[in-house]
């Protein structure tokens, strides 16, 4: 009599085995669905791991695809499409990771930094899973997002079951993820607790806060009081209220209290444990939220196997339930797992869809082409010029915006500069740098850089951003290059009010074309729009965390300070 039991999915029958219970090497047991063909026939695996509930991920059977702004698009369905799996062929795994939904054991802070390394119960649950009679002994991962993360740390551990990983989504770097430049991104938090369009985590007793584990309740309260002494935390009600209550907010309390980059963040970045992964390794990244493209590039120019990559077009948010990328996923698989000749590695190692021209670039690594940085100037009268501004402060003055808090005002204050329309198609692809010479009446605020490609009708599609935590201007001359500035943001530098610094923002990599009668537009902030052309298509809590205080920004571009931007044209 056979062990599973038989569900109906569109004209499918699917085999489903609930609850299994899978020991780690601590003893602690992780519970996963098994879906396969309604037989006993040993086939390869893929693994999906998140700490959002196994039975969530259910809904991909009885869900059609959704796509932002779809109200019923949830951030936290990511594990696949379940029903496809098991028509090509596999058995699709759906398991909770330690401490979260049906799993035993103890999640202490994110990735586990501190307790039980995730990536040492993939290695345990991918052995396990390939044992199986109904295994062949072949696994691969499957899941957008965080399930991409899960599928690098899997690999750096090297567990000899896995053959090749396919990641679509992921974010990488722990401390990036969170903090872009510095500057507080929600989006996490919605995600971890289930706001805006996310359920969230799974959270059962197992989820603990590292700082509440390692540090004396008289450390905490002094932590927690340091934090508040920043106006934009202290200003927020929900910080304010998670820093005093972290009960069932454990994973975003440790983050808010860990706003500087060092160990904490390191000791389990799949970047840098990257350098490990042998297996063949396929990487994808939509456009529109640089930072996931900055970490998809860092991450691919860091394995070490057979690899590929592609920068797939705007929108940033695919569908939730995720059930996009399953093609090429499945070509992977086939190629790798099953051995079956496609010719999927016939094709280009970089594949990069282009903004603007809509076409694909092809090559071996990012930028496909060869680049040279240029200038563009800010000059008065909001104009971003090719030649640099020739007159002083006293005639070229400074311009100024006041950003109010948001328990006084909605609206967003910035200061915008724009090229003349471009008479024939301007390709960039890279990174790309501003130079920005300003005063500030506070001793911090954010700078929130927006490029944009503004059409002749106005219709306006987001390039590329940049962020700077202006305490966190410092930077790092070893690693950084014209063009591709690298912060190490590992302490604070408070600003005099008054003093004009040259702020350096690091601009996300983008690949576009500006084609002729469009113009770029540049927007400086301290805050961002809640909704607007781009931030419409992300779930309503990724915005960044706003400034607490008034604060009044004086940018100078003139012939002794020359703000400009500075981006990578192709050759």
């Amino acid at each position: 009599m056979a062990d599973y039991t038989t569900i109906t999915a569109g004209n499918q029958q699917i085999a489903v085995r609930k609850d299994v219970r899978i020991p780690m090497r601590d003893g602690a047991l992780m519970a996963a669905d098994v879906y396969h063909k309604p037989d006993d026939t040993p086939r390869p695996a893929l693994i999906a791991l998140s700490p959002y509930g196994k039975e969530l991920q259910a809904l991909s059977l009885t869900m059609p695809a959704q796509y932002r702004p779809s109200v019923l698009w949830d951030g936290c369905i990511e594990a696949g499409d379940i029903a496809r799996v098991v028509s090509e062929d596999y058995v699709h795994v759906i398991g909770d990771v330690r401490g979260t939904g049906y799993s035993e054991g103890e999640h202490i802070g994110n990735y586990n930094a501190g307790g039980t390394s995730l990536g040492e119960d993939a290695y345990d649950l991918i052995q396990w899973v390939a044992e199986q009679p109904w295994c062949d002994g072949n696994v691969g991962m499957i899941g957008t997002s965080y399930f991409g993360s899960m599928s690098v740390l899997a690999a750096a551990e090297n567990p000899p079951a896995l053959k090749a990983i396919f990641v679509n989504g992921g974010h990488y770097d722990f401390y990036e993820t969170t903090y872009h430049g510095g500057v507080m991104w929600l989006m996490p938090r919605a995600a971890r607790e289930g706001r805006g369009g996310d359920s969230g985590w799974a959270f059962t007793d197992g989820v603990k806060s590292r700082m509440l584990e390692e540090f004396s309740p008289e450390e905490v309260r002094a932590r927690v009081a340091e934090r508040l002494t920043d106006a934009d935390v202290a200003g927020w009600p929900n910080m304010f209220h998670l820093l005093h209550y972290p009960k069932n907010h454990e994973a975003w309390f440790d983050i808010v209290l860990n706003d500087l980059d060092g160990q904490w963040y390191e000791e389990r970045n799949p970047i840098t444990l990257a350098k490990n992964i042998t297996i063949p390794t396929y990487l994808q990244i939509a456009q529109g939220r640089g930072w996931t493209m900055d970490g998809t590039i860092e991450l691919f120019d860091t394995v070490q196997g057979p690899k590929k990559l592609d920068v797939l077009p705007y929108p940033p948010m695919n569908s939730r339930p995720f059930v996009d990328a399953h093609d090429e996923m499945f070509a992977w698989y086939d190629y790798w797992i099953k051995g079956i000749d496609n010719g999927v590695m016939d094709g280009p190692t970089v594949s990069i869809h282009v903004e603007g021209s809509n076409h694909t670039e092809t090559g071996t690594q990012f930028p496909t082409r060869e680049i040279e940085y240029r200038n563009l100037y800010l000059r008065p009268r909001h104009v971003l010029s090719q030649t640099p501004e020739p007159l002083g402060p006293e005639y070229a003055a400074p311009e100024s915006f006041t950003q109010l808090p948001m328990t006084l005002t909605n609206d967003t204050a910035m200061i915008s500069w724009s090229t003349a329309t471009f008479t024939e198609p301007t390709q960039m692809m890279g990174t790309g740098a501003a130079h920005i010479f300003a005063a500030l009446d506070q001793d911090d605020t954010n700078f929130i850089l927006r490029l944009w490609d503004i059409a002749p009708n106005g219709r306006r599609q987001l390039v590329t951003t940049g962020y700077l935590k202006a305490s966190q201007n410092e930077l790092d001359e070893d690693r950084s290059t014209e063009g591709n500035p690298i912060h190490p943001h590992t302490s604070k530098n408070p600003v005099t009010p008054g003093e004009i610094n040259e702020y350096v923002i690091r601009i996300y990599p983008f690949a576009a074309t500006f084609m002729p009668g469009h113009t770029l537009l540049a927007e400086l902030s301290n805050n961002e729009p809640m909704s607007d052309e781009h931030n419409s298509l992300l779930p309503p809590d990724a915005f960044h965390l706003p400034i607490g205080r008034p604060t009044t920004t004086t940018v100078y571009r003139d012939a002794l300070h020359e703000s400009r931007l500075v981006l990578p044209y192709v050759k």
